[in-house]
């Protein structure tokens, strides 16, 4: 993997030079392509260069050790941090996914369990959108359906930060999030203090930056209007303004109906419709190159039950990675790295197991 580190080295002094052209900011949207794989570039070279330098200081230190005790001294310590550099460095050239630097869409459904399965999809949703605060990243609801006690039968919000670094992404850290999430607790209908069992389900996308992205025929669109249920203002139940498009070549269904236009509930579905079929794209990607970019978190079936929360012991516990702590509290009110971490890594070590196995 070494080998291919000046190849990026030089792909990264071309991408310093372009970004330094005013004209390639007159395309927004290439020069923050650009920008994004100059970003994770950025760490490969900060890297490689730390690992010369110790590598030097080593050298020397190791050639005067015989003759001075405090460059013998240094040879440990240099060592030390030479490995650990040599350490980060395998990791950073890993390839990444290309959807790491996204920004999300997440959408949140009630599953099995009726009003307490929505209560849950809320507790999610305000978990989500605290994390987001402590990363200083932005939350906009797209889409909602309230359920009579509060929460939600289905919401879709969207996630943005500001960093163009992968590693800081959005994507990076939120794609974990896709699958079956089961909770354990007493429910506020329960009037005997029994524990219930109910679930959530939650899909993360990668949002296009621009409609340009994801090339999409009007032919294969279906386009259905209907009049809005639920509560809202004056135009539900009055004005067709609700909009369902069917991707047909996909199948891919998106429904929208909290707006008050059908023009807006059709720009709002087209938004999360694009994000879907990022994400088809890139699973068919994935598929085809099952040999060469294994990613056990990265590929689990999304509807499979991922993470368990139980109230009753304050325990939080993710099946994949086998991460287990008793702060649930914490985790819901948006205390998640922890937990985010554990399926990083998890996903690194995936990878880079994969890439040996594609060495030998």
């Amino acid at each position: 993997m070494f080998e291919s580190v000046h190849v990026l080295l030089d792909e990264h002094r071309d991408l310093q030079n372009q970004l330094a052209d005013p004209a390639v900011h007159q395309d927004q949207a290439k020069a923050r392509k650009l920008g994004r794989r100059y970003a994770e570039l950025n760490g490969i070279a900060e890297a490689h260069k730390q690992w010369t330098q110790l590598t030097e200081d080593l050298a020397a230190a190791e050639e005067f050790a015989a003759e001075d005790e405090e460059f013998a001294a240094e040879v440990p310590r240099l060592q030390q941090q030479l490995e650990a550099v040599q350490e980060k460095l395998h990791r950073l050239l890993i390839p990444r996914d290309p959807n790491d630097a996204r920004n999300v869409i997440l959408e949140i459904k009630g599953g099995e369990g009726g009003d307490e399965a929505a209560l849950f999809a809320g507790d999610l949703l305000r978990m989500y959108t605290r994390y987001a605060e402590s990363k200083g990243w932005k939350t906009e609801i797209i889409s909602a359906t309230e359920s009579d006690l509060g929460g939600y039968k289905d919401v879709q919000v969207a996630v943005k930060g500001s960093s163009n670094d992968p590693a800081e992404g959005v994507f990076a850290h939120l794609k974990f999030e896709g699958g079956v999430h089961r909770v354990q607790r007493v429910p506020v209908t329960e009037s005997q203090g029994r524990i219930h069992t109910s679930a959530a389900g939650v899909l993360v996308f990668p949002e296009v930056d621009e409609p340009e992205e994801i090339e999409i025929h009007q032919n294969d669109l279906k386009i259905d209007v209907y009049r809005s249920s639920g509560p809202g203002g004056q135009s539900v139940n009055t004005t067709d303004s609700a909009v369902r498009i069917t991707h047909v070549p996909t199948g891919i269904v998106v429904a929208m109906q909290n707006e008050k236009s059908q023009i807006q509930n059709r720009e709002a579905a087209m938004r999360v419709l694009r994000s879907r079929l990022l994400a088809w794209q890139q699973e068919q990607l994935d598929a085809e190159e099952a040999a060469t970019r294994k990613s056990q978190v990265r590929t689990m079936d999304r509807s499979e039950r991922i993470r368990t929360y139980n109230y009753p012991e304050n325990r939080i516990a993710d099946h994949r990675t086998g991460y287990k702590a008793y702060n649930l509290d914490a985790v819901m009110d948006g205390d998640l790295e922890a937990v985010l971490q554990s399926c990083i890594q998890m996903d690194e070590e995936e990878r880079m197991a994969a890439i040996g196995e594609t060495d030998k």
